[in-house]
Protein backbone atom coordinates (compact mmCIF):
# COMPACT_ATOMS: atom_id res chain seq x y z
CA UNK A 1 0.00 0.00 0.00
CA UNK A 2 1.34 3.58 -1.00
CA UNK A 3 2.22 5.52 2.27
CA UNK A 4 -0.27 8.40 3.52
CA UNK A 5 0.35 12.13 1.82
CA UNK A 6 2.08 14.32 4.42
CA UNK A 7 1.97 14.78 7.03
CA UNK A 8 -0.60 11.77 7.87
CA UNK A 9 1.92 9.44 6.97
CA UNK A 10 3.68 10.08 10.27
CA UNK A 11 0.90 11.39 12.05
CA UNK A 12 -0.59 7.82 11.53
CA UNK A 13 2.69 6.18 12.98
CA UNK A 14 2.68 8.18 15.97
CA UNK A 15 5.85 9.42 14.56
CA UNK A 16 6.72 14.20 14.80
CA UNK A 17 5.49 15.53 12.06
CA UNK A 18 6.20 19.15 9.92
CA UNK A 19 3.28 21.18 10.05
CA UNK A 20 2.78 24.25 8.17
CA UNK A 21 -0.10 25.78 9.24
CA UNK A 22 -0.28 27.91 12.96
CA UNK A 23 -2.49 29.47 15.32
CA UNK A 24 -6.31 29.67 14.31
CA UNK A 25 -6.07 28.06 10.83
CA UNK A 26 -4.36 25.08 13.09
CA UNK A 27 -7.16 24.84 15.52
CA UNK A 28 -9.41 24.49 12.72
CA UNK A 29 -7.69 22.01 10.94
CA UNK A 30 -10.23 19.00 11.99
CA UNK A 31 -7.52 16.80 11.11
CA UNK A 32 -4.53 18.19 13.00
CA UNK A 33 -5.98 20.38 15.55
CA UNK A 34 -5.64 18.61 19.24
CA UNK A 35 -7.69 21.38 20.94
CA UNK A 36 -6.92 21.59 24.41
CA UNK A 37 -4.72 18.98 24.38
CA UNK A 38 -1.63 20.87 22.32
CA UNK A 39 0.88 20.49 24.91
CA UNK A 40 2.94 23.60 26.19
CA UNK A 41 5.83 23.57 23.62
CA UNK A 42 3.76 23.39 20.82
CA UNK A 43 1.54 26.14 22.00
CA UNK A 44 4.79 28.17 21.85
CA UNK A 45 5.90 27.20 18.90
CA UNK A 46 2.51 27.44 16.57
CA UNK A 47 1.56 30.67 18.49
CA UNK A 48 -1.37 29.12 20.15
CA UNK A 49 -1.01 30.74 23.27
CA UNK A 50 -4.09 33.46 24.63
CA UNK A 51 -6.11 31.23 21.67
CA UNK A 52 -6.65 28.52 24.58
CA UNK A 53 -7.53 28.37 27.88
CA UNK A 54 -4.45 27.58 30.32
CA UNK A 55 -5.18 23.94 30.95
CA UNK A 56 -3.62 21.38 28.92
CA UNK A 57 -6.00 18.12 28.60
CA UNK A 58 -5.05 14.57 27.97
CA UNK A 59 -6.81 12.63 25.46
CA UNK A 60 -8.28 10.63 28.03
CA UNK A 61 -9.67 13.91 29.86
CA UNK A 62 -11.09 15.29 26.47
CA UNK A 63 -13.19 11.78 26.14
CA UNK A 64 -14.94 12.30 29.40
CA UNK A 65 -15.51 15.40 28.19
CA UNK A 66 -17.29 14.61 25.12
CA UNK A 67 -19.02 11.73 26.68
CA UNK A 68 -20.18 13.85 29.28
CA UNK A 69 -21.55 16.33 26.62
CA UNK A 70 -23.67 12.96 24.33
CA UNK A 71 -24.89 11.48 27.60
CA UNK A 72 -26.74 15.06 28.95
CA UNK A 73 -28.54 14.76 25.49
CA UNK A 74 -31.78 13.09 25.43
CA UNK A 75 -32.17 12.21 22.34
CA UNK A 76 -30.25 10.39 20.03
CA UNK A 77 -30.84 12.54 16.48
CA UNK A 78 -29.53 15.27 19.31
CA UNK A 79 -26.37 13.02 20.01
CA UNK A 80 -26.07 12.13 15.97
CA UNK A 81 -25.90 15.99 15.39
CA UNK A 82 -23.60 15.97 18.56
CA UNK A 83 -21.14 13.55 17.03
CA UNK A 84 -20.92 15.06 13.59
CA UNK A 85 -20.33 18.26 15.27
CA UNK A 86 -17.13 16.53 16.95
CA UNK A 87 -16.11 15.08 13.78
CA UNK A 88 -16.05 18.65 12.13
CA UNK A 89 -14.19 20.17 14.78
CA UNK A 90 -11.42 17.67 15.97
CA UNK A 91 -11.91 14.01 14.06
CA UNK A 92 -9.08 12.16 15.61
CA UNK A 93 -10.98 13.00 19.26
CA UNK A 94 -14.11 11.87 17.39
CA UNK A 95 -12.62 8.32 15.65
CA UNK A 96 -11.17 7.83 19.18
CA UNK A 97 -14.37 7.94 20.71
CA UNK A 98 -15.92 5.77 18.11
CA UNK A 99 -13.55 3.33 18.35
CA UNK A 100 -13.43 2.88 21.81
CA UNK A 101 -16.83 2.67 22.39
CA UNK A 102 -18.47 1.29 19.09
CA UNK A 103 -21.19 -0.54 21.10
CA UNK A 104 -22.34 2.54 22.55
CA UNK A 105 -22.16 4.94 19.41
CA UNK A 106 -22.71 2.84 17.08
CA UNK A 107 -26.61 3.03 17.02
CA UNK A 108 -26.28 6.76 16.88
CA UNK A 109 -23.54 6.96 14.16
CA UNK A 110 -25.33 4.14 11.92
CA UNK A 111 -28.45 2.27 12.31
CA UNK A 112 -31.08 3.20 13.73
CA UNK A 113 -30.14 6.69 14.47
CA UNK A 114 -28.48 7.35 10.84
CA UNK A 115 -32.50 7.07 9.32
CA UNK A 116 -33.64 9.77 11.15
CA UNK A 117 -30.68 12.27 10.26
CA UNK A 118 -31.29 11.56 6.75
CA UNK A 119 -35.13 12.05 7.00
CA UNK A 120 -34.13 15.56 8.90
CA UNK A 121 -30.70 15.83 6.69
CA UNK A 122 -32.07 19.52 5.26
CA UNK A 123 -32.83 20.68 8.76
CA UNK A 124 -30.08 19.21 10.45
CA UNK A 125 -26.47 19.60 8.65
CA UNK A 126 -24.23 21.87 10.02
CA UNK A 127 -20.97 21.82 7.82
CA UNK A 128 -21.68 19.93 4.76
CA UNK A 129 -18.68 17.03 3.83
CA UNK A 130 -17.95 14.88 0.15
CA UNK A 131 -18.64 15.34 -2.72
CA UNK A 132 -22.61 16.28 -4.57
CA UNK A 133 -23.24 15.61 -8.29
CA UNK A 134 -26.14 16.40 -10.05
CA UNK A 135 -27.04 15.76 -13.71
CA UNK A 136 -25.13 19.55 -14.51
CA UNK A 137 -22.44 17.79 -13.67
CA UNK A 138 -22.35 15.03 -15.87
CA UNK A 139 -19.58 17.14 -18.44
CA UNK A 140 -16.93 17.72 -15.85
CA UNK A 141 -17.76 15.27 -13.49
CA UNK A 142 -13.60 15.09 -13.25
CA UNK A 143 -13.69 18.82 -12.21
CA UNK A 144 -15.92 18.35 -9.33
CA UNK A 145 -13.81 15.47 -8.18
CA UNK A 146 -10.68 17.24 -7.94
CA UNK A 147 -12.38 19.48 -5.50
CA UNK A 148 -12.17 17.32 -2.89
CA UNK A 149 -10.19 18.00 -0.08
CA UNK A 150 -7.85 15.55 -0.09
CA UNK A 151 -5.78 14.52 -3.36
CA UNK A 152 -5.48 10.91 -2.67
CA UNK A 153 -8.51 8.98 -2.21
CA UNK A 154 -8.72 5.40 -2.59
CA UNK A 155 -11.80 4.75 -1.12
CA UNK A 156 -15.47 5.96 -2.42
CA UNK A 157 -18.78 5.20 -0.40
CA UNK A 158 -21.48 6.74 -3.21
CA UNK A 159 -25.31 6.80 -3.12
CA UNK A 160 -27.88 7.61 -5.52
CA UNK A 161 -30.21 8.42 -2.33
CA UNK A 162 -32.97 6.05 -3.45
CA UNK A 163 -33.29 2.92 -1.20
CA UNK A 164 -32.12 4.61 2.36
CA UNK A 165 -32.26 1.57 4.53
CA UNK A 166 -36.34 0.67 4.37
CA UNK A 167 -37.07 4.40 4.14
CA UNK A 168 -37.05 4.82 0.75
CA UNK A 169 -36.47 8.01 -1.59
CA UNK A 170 -34.39 10.34 0.68
CA UNK A 171 -32.97 12.86 -2.09
CA UNK A 172 -30.21 14.81 -0.65
CA UNK A 173 -30.46 13.31 2.77
CA UNK A 174 -29.02 10.49 1.69
CA UNK A 175 -25.55 11.50 2.19
CA UNK A 176 -25.62 10.99 5.66
CA UNK A 177 -25.17 7.19 4.75
CA UNK A 178 -21.70 7.04 3.07
CA UNK A 179 -20.60 9.84 5.82
CA UNK A 180 -21.69 7.28 8.24
CA UNK A 181 -20.18 4.06 6.43
CA UNK A 182 -16.76 6.09 6.04
CA UNK A 183 -16.71 6.60 9.94
CA UNK A 184 -17.36 3.25 10.59
CA UNK A 185 -14.22 2.40 7.99
CA UNK A 186 -12.09 4.63 10.08
CA UNK A 187 -13.07 3.56 13.59
CA UNK A 188 -13.95 -0.31 13.05
CA UNK A 189 -10.23 -0.93 11.28
CA UNK A 190 -8.44 2.34 11.21
CA UNK A 191 -8.56 3.45 7.34
CA UNK A 192 -7.64 7.26 7.44
CA UNK A 193 -9.83 9.84 6.50
CA UNK A 194 -7.21 11.58 4.25
CA UNK A 195 -8.10 8.33 1.56
CA UNK A 196 -11.61 8.15 2.06
CA UNK A 197 -14.46 10.28 0.13
CA UNK A 198 -18.36 10.16 0.34
CA UNK A 199 -20.31 11.03 -2.64
CA UNK A 200 -23.81 11.90 -3.46
CA UNK A 201 -25.35 11.19 -7.00
CA UNK A 202 -27.52 13.83 -6.40
CA UNK A 203 -29.96 12.58 -9.58
CA UNK A 204 -33.21 14.31 -8.15
CA UNK A 205 -36.21 12.54 -5.96
CA UNK A 206 -39.53 11.38 -6.42
CA UNK A 207 -40.23 12.62 -2.38
CA UNK A 208 -43.19 14.84 -2.94
CA UNK A 209 -42.66 15.87 0.92
CA UNK A 210 -38.87 16.82 0.09
CA UNK A 211 -40.08 18.58 -3.12
CA UNK A 212 -42.75 20.61 -1.08
CA UNK A 213 -39.85 21.67 1.54
CA UNK A 214 -38.59 25.09 1.08
CA UNK A 215 -35.52 24.46 2.81
CA UNK A 216 -34.68 20.74 1.23
CA UNK A 217 -31.55 21.13 -0.11
CA UNK A 218 -31.17 18.73 -2.67
CA UNK A 219 -31.53 18.51 -7.03
CA UNK A 220 -35.14 19.99 -6.95
CA UNK A 221 -35.76 18.07 -9.97
CA UNK A 222 -37.93 14.30 -10.43
CA UNK A 223 -35.33 11.68 -10.04
CA UNK A 224 -33.44 10.53 -13.40
CA UNK A 225 -34.17 7.47 -14.95
CA UNK A 226 -33.48 5.51 -17.69
CA UNK A 227 -30.41 6.31 -20.50
CA UNK A 228 -30.09 9.12 -18.85
CA UNK A 229 -29.25 7.75 -15.68
CA UNK A 230 -27.28 5.16 -16.67
CA UNK A 231 -25.21 7.79 -18.81
CA UNK A 232 -24.85 10.04 -15.24
CA UNK A 233 -23.49 6.52 -13.70
CA UNK A 234 -21.18 5.89 -15.99
CA UNK A 235 -19.82 8.94 -16.31
CA UNK A 236 -18.68 9.11 -12.86
CA UNK A 237 -17.28 5.40 -12.85
CA UNK A 238 -14.86 7.30 -15.75
CA UNK A 239 -14.27 10.50 -13.77
CA UNK A 240 -13.09 8.59 -10.46
CA UNK A 241 -11.12 6.33 -12.55
CA UNK A 242 -9.25 9.27 -14.77
CA UNK A 243 -8.65 11.15 -10.96
CA UNK A 244 -8.34 8.09 -9.41
CA UNK A 245 -7.25 5.15 -10.60
CA UNK A 246 -7.70 1.86 -8.84
CA UNK A 247 -9.98 3.74 -6.01
CA UNK A 248 -12.36 1.25 -4.32
CA UNK A 249 -16.02 2.37 -4.84
CA UNK A 250 -18.81 0.89 -2.60
CA UNK A 251 -22.10 1.50 -3.93
CA UNK A 252 -24.92 1.93 -1.20
CA UNK A 253 -28.44 2.19 -0.96
CA UNK A 254 -29.40 1.73 -4.90
CA UNK A 255 -32.77 0.06 -5.43
CA UNK A 256 -32.80 -3.25 -6.02
CA UNK A 257 -32.72 -3.52 -9.83
CA UNK A 258 -30.01 -0.33 -10.55
CA UNK A 259 -28.11 -1.72 -7.34
CA UNK A 260 -27.92 -5.13 -9.18
CA UNK A 261 -27.35 -4.33 -12.78
CA UNK A 262 -24.51 -1.33 -11.74
CA UNK A 263 -23.13 -4.03 -9.73
CA UNK A 264 -23.10 -6.63 -12.53
CA UNK A 265 -21.75 -4.09 -15.12
CA UNK A 266 -18.74 -2.74 -13.15
CA UNK A 267 -17.90 -5.31 -10.66
CA UNK A 268 -14.89 -7.05 -13.28
CA UNK A 269 -14.37 -3.21 -14.24
CA UNK A 270 -12.64 -1.44 -11.56
CA UNK A 271 -12.62 -2.97 -7.81
CA UNK A 272 -16.04 -2.11 -6.46
CA UNK A 273 -18.87 -3.65 -4.27
CA UNK A 274 -22.28 -3.30 -3.21
CA UNK A 275 -22.57 -3.17 0.49
CA UNK A 276 -26.57 -4.23 0.49
CA UNK A 277 -26.06 -7.11 -2.01
CA UNK A 278 -22.38 -8.47 -1.10
CA UNK A 279 -21.69 -6.94 2.64
CA UNK A 280 -25.24 -8.02 3.85
CA UNK A 281 -25.13 -11.72 2.40
CA UNK A 282 -21.29 -11.99 3.88
CA UNK A 283 -22.35 -10.87 7.44
CA UNK A 284 -25.76 -13.35 7.02
CA UNK A 285 -23.46 -15.98 6.00
CA UNK A 286 -21.24 -15.25 8.96
CA UNK A 287 -24.11 -15.44 11.14
CA UNK A 288 -25.29 -18.69 10.28
CA UNK A 289 -21.85 -20.44 9.65
CA UNK A 290 -20.95 -19.83 13.51
CA UNK A 291 -24.31 -21.17 14.60
CA UNK A 292 -23.90 -23.98 12.42
CA UNK A 293 -20.70 -24.47 13.60
CA UNK A 294 -21.68 -23.59 17.44
CA UNK A 295 -24.53 -26.56 17.01
CA UNK A 296 -22.21 -29.04 14.92
CA UNK A 297 -24.34 -29.30 12.29
CA UNK A 298 -23.80 -29.44 8.52
CA UNK A 299 -25.15 -27.50 5.51
CA UNK A 300 -26.64 -30.69 4.00
CA UNK A 301 -29.68 -30.15 7.13
CA UNK A 302 -30.17 -27.19 6.60
CA UNK A 303 -33.16 -25.49 4.88
CA UNK A 304 -33.45 -21.98 4.64
CA UNK A 305 -36.52 -19.83 3.25
CA UNK A 306 -35.27 -16.28 2.63
CA UNK A 307 -38.15 -13.77 2.71
CA UNK A 308 -37.45 -10.86 0.44
CA UNK A 309 -36.19 -10.64 -2.98
CA UNK A 310 -34.79 -7.71 -3.72
CA UNK A 311 -31.49 -6.70 -3.97
CA UNK A 312 -30.42 -7.39 -0.20
CA UNK A 313 -32.30 -11.05 -0.35
CA UNK A 314 -31.23 -11.68 -3.92
CA UNK A 315 -27.62 -11.01 -2.53
CA UNK A 316 -27.72 -13.29 0.56
CA UNK A 317 -29.23 -16.01 -1.69
CA UNK A 318 -26.57 -16.26 -3.98
CA UNK A 319 -23.65 -16.28 -1.16
CA UNK A 320 -25.62 -18.73 0.40
CA UNK A 321 -25.57 -21.08 -3.02
CA UNK A 322 -22.17 -20.47 -3.26
CA UNK A 323 -21.09 -21.47 0.44
CA UNK A 324 -23.36 -24.55 0.11
CA UNK A 325 -22.10 -26.06 -3.16
CA UNK A 326 -18.79 -24.91 -1.78
CA UNK A 327 -19.41 -27.62 1.17
CA UNK A 328 -20.27 -30.68 -1.13
CA UNK A 329 -23.89 -30.00 -1.72
CA UNK A 330 -25.15 -30.51 -5.94
CA UNK A 331 -27.27 -27.75 -7.48
CA UNK A 332 -30.11 -29.77 -6.76
CA UNK A 333 -29.81 -30.23 -3.13
CA UNK A 334 -29.09 -26.16 -3.24
CA UNK A 335 -31.66 -25.38 -4.65
CA UNK A 336 -34.06 -27.85 -3.10
CA UNK A 337 -32.89 -26.14 0.60
CA UNK A 338 -32.58 -22.53 -0.46
CA UNK A 339 -35.83 -21.13 -1.08
CA UNK A 340 -36.83 -17.25 -1.85
CA UNK A 341 -40.42 -16.09 -0.72
CA UNK A 342 -41.42 -12.15 -2.56
CA UNK A 343 -44.75 -10.47 -2.35
CA UNK A 344 -46.47 -12.68 -4.41
CA UNK A 345 -45.83 -16.15 -2.71
CA UNK A 346 -42.78 -18.87 -3.35
CA UNK A 347 -40.41 -18.03 -5.84
CA UNK A 348 -40.58 -21.16 -8.05
CA UNK A 349 -39.68 -21.74 -11.89
CA UNK A 350 -43.28 -21.98 -13.14
CA UNK A 351 -44.30 -18.05 -11.88
CA UNK A 352 -44.26 -15.73 -15.42
CA UNK A 353 -43.40 -12.56 -13.69
CA UNK A 354 -39.95 -13.36 -12.33
CA UNK A 355 -37.36 -11.04 -13.89
CA UNK A 356 -33.53 -12.47 -14.36
CA UNK A 357 -32.51 -12.29 -11.24
CA UNK A 358 -35.05 -14.00 -9.24
CA UNK A 359 -35.68 -16.74 -12.07
CA UNK A 360 -31.53 -17.59 -11.47
CA UNK A 361 -32.86 -18.70 -8.04
CA UNK A 362 -36.64 -19.84 -8.16
CA UNK A 363 -37.36 -23.16 -6.92
CA UNK A 364 -37.73 -26.12 -9.24
CA UNK A 365 -40.88 -27.52 -9.84
CA UNK A 366 -39.59 -30.72 -9.42
CA UNK A 367 -38.14 -29.62 -5.58
CA UNK A 368 -41.03 -28.00 -5.21
CA UNK A 369 -43.68 -31.00 -6.10
CA UNK A 370 -41.26 -32.98 -3.96
CA UNK A 371 -42.05 -30.68 -0.74
CA UNK A 372 -45.78 -30.74 -1.72
CA UNK A 373 -46.15 -27.15 -2.57
CA UNK A 374 -48.82 -26.57 -5.12
CA UNK A 375 -47.68 -24.62 -7.78
CA UNK A 376 -49.01 -23.19 -11.02
CA UNK A 377 -48.24 -21.03 -13.80
CA UNK A 378 -51.86 -20.08 -13.95
CA UNK A 379 -51.65 -16.87 -12.21
CA UNK A 380 -50.50 -15.50 -8.61
CA UNK A 381 -53.31 -16.60 -6.69
CA UNK A 382 -52.46 -20.39 -6.79
CA UNK A 383 -48.83 -19.06 -5.38
CA UNK A 384 -48.20 -20.54 -2.12
CA UNK A 385 -47.51 -18.14 0.67
CA UNK A 386 -44.92 -17.70 3.23
CA UNK A 387 -47.12 -19.80 5.99
CA UNK A 388 -47.81 -22.51 4.05
CA UNK A 389 -43.95 -22.78 2.79
CA UNK A 390 -42.91 -22.44 6.06
CA UNK A 391 -45.02 -25.46 7.05
CA UNK A 392 -43.73 -27.42 3.87
CA UNK A 393 -40.45 -26.31 3.97
CA UNK A 394 -39.83 -26.97 7.55
CA UNK A 395 -36.56 -24.38 7.34
CA UNK A 396 -34.04 -24.46 10.20
CA UNK A 397 -32.95 -20.69 8.63
CA UNK A 398 -35.33 -17.89 8.29
CA UNK A 399 -34.66 -14.76 6.86
CA UNK A 400 -35.72 -11.45 6.46
CA UNK A 401 -35.13 -8.49 4.24
CA UNK A 402 -38.85 -7.04 3.00
CA UNK A 403 -38.40 -3.47 4.55
CA UNK A 404 -41.99 -4.24 6.44
CA UNK A 405 -42.15 -4.87 9.94
CA UNK A 406 -44.65 -7.60 11.24
CA UNK A 407 -43.86 -10.47 8.04
CA UNK A 408 -42.74 -12.97 10.83
CA UNK A 409 -45.91 -13.57 12.21
CA UNK A 410 -46.67 -15.67 15.19
CA UNK A 411 -47.91 -18.33 13.30
CA UNK A 412 -45.31 -18.67 10.70
CA UNK A 413 -43.06 -18.74 14.04
CA UNK A 414 -44.80 -21.66 15.43
CA UNK A 415 -44.48 -23.36 12.80
CA UNK A 416 -40.85 -23.06 11.95
CA UNK A 417 -40.73 -23.88 15.39
CA UNK A 418 -42.62 -27.44 14.78
CA UNK A 419 -39.69 -28.17 11.90
CA UNK A 420 -36.67 -27.71 14.10
CA UNK A 421 -35.48 -27.62 17.78
CA UNK A 422 -33.09 -24.73 17.48
CA UNK A 423 -34.67 -22.00 14.46
CA UNK A 424 -32.27 -19.07 13.71
CA UNK A 425 -34.23 -16.37 12.98
CA UNK A 426 -33.08 -13.22 11.26
CA UNK A 427 -35.30 -10.65 10.75
CA UNK A 428 -32.91 -8.36 9.33
CA UNK A 429 -34.91 -4.75 8.05
CA UNK A 430 -34.05 -1.48 9.08
CA UNK A 431 -34.48 0.86 11.10
CA UNK A 432 -35.77 -0.52 14.05
CA UNK A 433 -39.50 -0.28 13.39
CA UNK A 434 -39.57 -2.35 10.20
CA UNK A 435 -38.05 -5.69 11.91
CA UNK A 436 -40.00 -8.62 10.69
CA UNK A 437 -40.65 -9.35 14.27
CA UNK A 438 -38.95 -8.18 17.60
CA UNK A 439 -36.48 -10.63 19.12
CA UNK A 440 -39.23 -10.77 22.06
CA UNK A 441 -42.17 -12.30 20.29
CA UNK A 442 -39.47 -14.51 18.36
CA UNK A 443 -38.33 -16.28 21.07
CA UNK A 444 -42.32 -16.30 22.74
CA UNK A 445 -43.44 -18.29 19.69
CA UNK A 446 -40.68 -20.49 19.63
CA UNK A 447 -40.71 -21.41 23.16
CA UNK A 448 -37.21 -19.88 23.69
CA UNK A 449 -35.57 -22.14 21.53
CA UNK A 450 -34.67 -19.39 18.60
CA UNK A 451 -31.20 -18.08 17.94
CA UNK A 452 -32.38 -14.64 17.15
CA UNK A 453 -30.19 -11.65 15.20
CA UNK A 454 -31.62 -8.51 14.06
CA UNK A 455 -30.64 -5.91 11.72
CA UNK A 456 -30.87 -2.95 14.28
CA UNK A 457 -29.69 -3.33 17.95
CA UNK A 458 -32.30 -4.61 20.40
CA UNK A 459 -31.12 -5.28 24.16
CA UNK A 460 -30.96 -8.77 25.43
CA UNK A 461 -34.45 -10.45 26.07
CA UNK A 462 -35.43 -11.53 29.82
CA UNK A 463 -36.29 -15.57 29.15
CA UNK A 464 -36.30 -18.43 31.87
CA UNK A 465 -34.12 -16.74 34.35
CA UNK A 466 -31.90 -15.93 31.55
CA UNK A 467 -30.71 -12.83 29.72
CA UNK A 468 -30.82 -14.09 25.84
CA UNK A 469 -28.20 -12.06 24.15
CA UNK A 470 -29.64 -10.47 20.82
CA UNK A 471 -26.84 -10.71 17.94
CA UNK A 472 -26.71 -7.76 15.39
CA UNK A 473 -26.02 -8.75 12.05
CA UNK A 474 -24.67 -5.29 11.05
CA UNK A 475 -22.72 -5.31 7.51
CA UNK A 476 -20.03 -3.78 9.68
CA UNK A 477 -18.87 -6.57 10.91
CA UNK A 478 -17.65 -7.11 6.91
CA UNK A 479 -17.18 -3.88 5.05
CA UNK A 480 -14.35 -2.19 6.59
CA UNK A 481 -12.33 -5.57 6.96
CA UNK A 482 -12.88 -6.34 3.20
CA UNK A 483 -12.53 -2.48 2.52
CA UNK A 484 -9.07 -2.42 3.67
CA UNK A 485 -8.06 -5.72 2.69
CA UNK A 486 -9.15 -4.88 -0.82
CA UNK A 487 -7.24 -1.50 -0.68
CA UNK A 488 -3.44 -2.63 1.02
CA UNK A 489 -3.46 -5.29 -1.68
CA UNK A 490 -4.88 -2.96 -4.51
CA UNK A 491 -6.70 -5.47 -5.62
CA UNK A 492 -8.31 -4.79 -9.05
CA UNK A 493 -11.31 -6.46 -8.58
CA UNK A 494 -13.63 -7.49 -5.49
CA UNK A 495 -14.76 -11.41 -5.74
CA UNK A 496 -17.13 -13.97 -4.40
CA UNK A 497 -14.35 -15.56 -2.79
CA UNK A 498 -13.31 -12.13 -0.64
CA UNK A 499 -16.77 -12.39 0.78
CA UNK A 500 -16.95 -16.32 1.53
CA UNK A 501 -13.94 -15.71 2.90
CA UNK A 502 -15.00 -12.54 5.50
CA UNK A 503 -17.86 -14.48 6.16
CA UNK A 504 -15.70 -17.26 7.37
CA UNK A 505 -13.85 -15.44 9.61
CA UNK A 506 -16.66 -13.80 11.11
CA UNK A 507 -17.79 -17.01 12.04
CA UNK A 508 -14.70 -17.94 13.51
CA UNK A 509 -14.97 -14.56 15.96
CA UNK A 510 -18.50 -16.40 17.53
CA UNK A 511 -16.92 -17.40 21.03
CA UNK A 512 -18.70 -20.32 22.66
CA UNK A 513 -19.54 -18.02 25.55
CA UNK A 514 -21.13 -15.81 23.32
CA UNK A 515 -23.09 -18.73 21.73
CA UNK A 516 -24.32 -19.62 24.84
CA UNK A 517 -25.90 -16.25 25.50
CA UNK A 518 -27.92 -16.61 22.58
CA UNK A 519 -25.83 -14.72 19.85
CA UNK A 520 -25.08 -15.71 16.70
CA UNK A 521 -22.75 -12.31 16.23
CA UNK A 522 -19.56 -11.53 18.50
CA UNK A 523 -19.88 -7.94 20.17
CA UNK A 524 -19.12 -4.64 17.89
CA UNK A 525 -16.71 -4.09 20.45
CA UNK A 526 -14.65 -6.63 19.15
CA UNK A 527 -14.67 -4.75 15.48
CA UNK A 528 -11.39 -3.77 15.08
CA UNK A 529 -9.82 -7.29 15.92
CA UNK A 530 -12.66 -8.69 13.41
CA UNK A 531 -11.17 -6.24 10.76
CA UNK A 532 -8.03 -6.82 11.01
CA UNK A 533 -8.31 -10.68 10.34
CA UNK A 534 -11.26 -10.01 7.78
CA UNK A 535 -8.61 -7.70 6.06
CA UNK A 536 -5.60 -9.90 6.07
CA UNK A 537 -7.80 -13.00 4.78
CA UNK A 538 -8.79 -10.76 2.19
CA UNK A 539 -5.49 -9.20 1.05
CA UNK A 540 -4.04 -12.88 0.80
CA UNK A 541 -6.93 -13.83 -1.28
CA UNK A 542 -6.08 -10.93 -3.88
CA UNK A 543 -2.64 -11.20 -3.96
CA UNK A 544 -2.91 -15.35 -4.10
CA UNK A 545 -5.23 -15.08 -6.56
CA UNK A 546 -3.95 -12.74 -8.97
CA UNK A 547 -5.82 -9.40 -8.32
CA UNK A 548 -3.26 -7.84 -6.95
CA UNK A 549 0.53 -7.04 -8.02
CA UNK A 550 1.70 -7.31 -4.62
CA UNK A 551 4.61 -10.48 -4.86
CA UNK A 552 3.80 -13.65 -2.91
CA UNK A 553 6.08 -13.40 -0.20
CA UNK A 554 4.50 -10.39 1.34
CA UNK A 555 4.33 -9.99 4.72
CA UNK A 556 0.23 -9.06 4.44
CA UNK A 557 0.11 -9.53 8.47
CA UNK A 558 2.27 -6.25 8.67
CA UNK A 559 1.19 -4.42 5.44
CA UNK A 560 -2.34 -4.37 7.39
CA UNK A 561 -1.06 -3.67 10.43
CA UNK A 562 0.94 -0.15 9.27
CA UNK A 563 -2.38 0.39 7.23
CA UNK A 564 -4.54 0.78 10.63
CA UNK A 565 -4.15 3.94 12.09
CA UNK A 566 -5.45 4.37 15.82
CA UNK A 567 -6.64 7.23 16.19
CA UNK A 568 -4.11 9.47 18.95
CA UNK A 569 -1.80 12.69 18.78
CA UNK A 570 1.45 12.59 17.61
CA UNK A 571 4.37 15.40 18.45
CA UNK A 572 4.33 18.55 15.93
CA UNK A 573 6.94 19.70 14.73
CA UNK A 574 7.06 23.72 13.18
CA UNK A 575 7.80 23.47 9.75
CA UNK A 576 10.53 25.80 8.23
CA UNK A 577 7.81 27.08 5.70
CA UNK A 578 6.13 28.93 8.35
CA UNK A 579 9.11 31.10 8.81
CA UNK A 580 10.14 31.51 5.28
CA UNK A 581 10.09 35.36 4.10
CA UNK A 582 7.04 36.09 2.04
CA UNK A 583 7.79 35.93 -1.95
Amino acid sequence: MRPLPAPFDQLSAGLPAEIDVAGSELLNRRLLTKDLAFPLDERAAFGLHGLLPDRVLSIEEQLALEHEHLRRKTDDLERYIGLAALQDRNATLFYRLLAEHMDEYLPVVYTPTVGRACQEFSHIVRRTRGIWLTPADRDRIPDVLRAAPYEDVRLIVVTDNERILGLGDQGAGGMAIPIGKLALYTAGCGIHPVLTLPVSLDVGTDNRALLDDPLYLGYRAPRLRGAAYDAFVEAFIQGVHAVWPGCLIQFEDFKQHNALRILDRYRTRIPCFNDDIQGTAAVVLGGVLGALRHLAEPWSEQRIVLVGAGAAGVGIARLLRLAMRADGMTPGEVAAALVLVDTSGLVHAARADLDPDKADLAMPAEAAAAAGLVVSDAGRAANPGLLEVVERIRPTVLIGTTGHAGGFTEAVLRAMAAGTPTPIVLPLSNPTANTEAVPADVLAWTDGRALVATGSPFPAVPIDGRRRQVGQANNVFIFPGLGLGAIVAEAAEVTDAMFLLAARTLADHLTADRFAEGAIYPSVAELRTISRAIAVAVAREAIESGQSPLPAATDVDALVDRSMWWPAYAPYRRSPRLDAPAT
